[in-house]
């Protein structure tokens, strides 16, 4: 920069000089020539050359210094902290401290209400035929022994034939038998044909035996002989499923679906899926907890009676069993329900009250005490306990300091931020 400068100052002093000999009229000529009058030239056209130098100047002069003059700093960008809340009388709010306790393990558990397997009974014709009357549908409470269907079945009309002519053969036997007894007991008939004629009438009974057993396993009723099957309901129940409707032809026993299922829905299975890491907190005997949808403001109690041995290979879990009284028929099958399981065994656990925890955009959320008047935001994953607790697995630690009402903190942060 110095030596442009002293340049500048050259350029100067030596326009200066010319400016003085062109302005000059007086000045003397070389070799003593007579002195010749100086054009003259405008003092407009002076003042333009050294203003435009003066611009030139100016120029040279900015270009130097901005070589050596340092860019300004940029401000800095402030971040603001969401979750940082910043209140001026944290006295008004009360706090509580997270808690270690040994507490027993809560699981919760989908599952569905499904009848007692033993005591469902799947109901099929061993004859077929045509559907002639439909006495009872799907829902209906029935009596052992009434009527659920009636059937026109040539099967039963094969069988009962059958039944009546051994029935004539065994009378047919029964006289020959008399007469044989008759003509031997007066020396008129020998004892060899006496005992054909005793084998006869025995083989005339086994066939009347068979015949009416036949008859009676298809439905028929060899005191009122008729062609129609009378299916009739062999325990009571409730129709829980019906594969048949009227005027509909049933096919033979081997090839057919079962016509009605009944189930004694006095007592319910509540079977649940437990996903494989969880299975060892479930065991046998342990206590449940049921809540159903029809019913939400009430819980029923049930016991676990079974933990299935087998995996399911889709959704990598075990069928857990409980079995509920249902004595006034307020569970029915298909119901969704949700049980949650407590185990005999107790493990340290971390517990709050359920006011610490606020729930927002489908997270769990607690304030934990950062200083004097800042708290923190903070997601913590929890699970319902009784008593208004609430335990923590994730997200804070044993001795944190809560805001002890989240909602009430948050609400009060966000009318002091207006």
């Amino acid at each position: 920069m110095t030596s442009q400068s002293n340049i500048l100052k050259s350029s100067l002093l030596s326009l200066s000089s010319r400016a003085a000999q062109s302005a000059d009229p007086c000045g003397a000529a070389a070799d003593g020539l007579p002195p010749v009058a100086a054009p003259k030239i405008p003092a407009v056209h002076l003042l333009a050359s050294a203003a435009l130098f003066l611009c030139f100047a100016t120029l040279l002069v900015s270009v130097a210094c901005s070589n050596d003059t340092k860019a300004a700093p940029t401000k800095q960008e402030i971040v603001v902290d969401p979750n940082l809340m910043i209140v001026d009388h944290p006295e008004l709010f009360q706090t509580v401290k997270v808690e270690n306790r040994d507490l027993p393990t809560v699981l919760n558990a989908n599952g569905t209400i499904q009848p007692d397997v033993n005591k469902t009974i799947h109901v099929t014709s061993l004859g077929s035929g045509r559907v002639v009357e439909l006495k009872v549908r799907l829902g209906d409470h029935v009596n052992k022994g009434q009527v659920l269907l009636v059937i026109s079945s040539p099967d039963l009309a094969g069988a009962l034939g059958d039944y009546q002519k051994a029935s004539a053969d065994e009378a047919l036997a029964r006289k020959a038998l008399e007469r044989a007894q008759l003509l031997y007991s007066k020396g008129a008939f020998a004892q060899k044909d006496l005992e054909v004629a005793e084998n006869a009438e025995a083989k005339a009974q086994t066939d009347v035996k068979t015949a009416e057993n036949r008859l009676r396993v298809l439905g028929g009723d060899p005191a009122h002989p008729s062609t129609m099957i009378e299916l009739r309901a062999p325990v009571g129940g409730t129709i829980v499923e019906q594969n048949v409707a009227g005027s509909e032809g049933i096919k033979s026993l081997d090839n057919t679906p079962n016509l009605f299922t009944i189930a004694d829905l006095s007592s319910v299975w509540v079977v649940c899926d437990v996903y494989e890491n969880d299975i060892g907190d479930v065991h046998i005997g342990d206590p449940a907890e049921i809540h159903l949808n029809a019913f939400p403001d009430r819980a029923f109690k049930g016991t676990v009676s079974d933990v299935s041995r087998v995996l399911d290979p889709n959704t990598r879990s075990a069928k857990v069993r409980i079995v509920l009284a249902n004595n006034d028929g307020m569970f029915r099958p298909g119901m969704f329900a949700v049980a949650t399981f407590r185990s005999r065994r107790s493990k340290p656990q971390l517990v709050v009250p359920a006011t610490a925890v606020m729930r927002l955009q489908d997270k769990d959320w607690v304030f934990r005490k950062q200083t004097n008047n800042s708290f923190r935001r903070v997601e913590v994953q929890t699970s319902g306990l009784p008593d208004g607790l609430q335990t923590i697995q994730q997200g804070a630690k044993a001795g944190d300091e809560l805001i002890a009402n989240a909602l009430a903190f948050s609400t009060a942060a966000s009318e002091q931020g207006k």
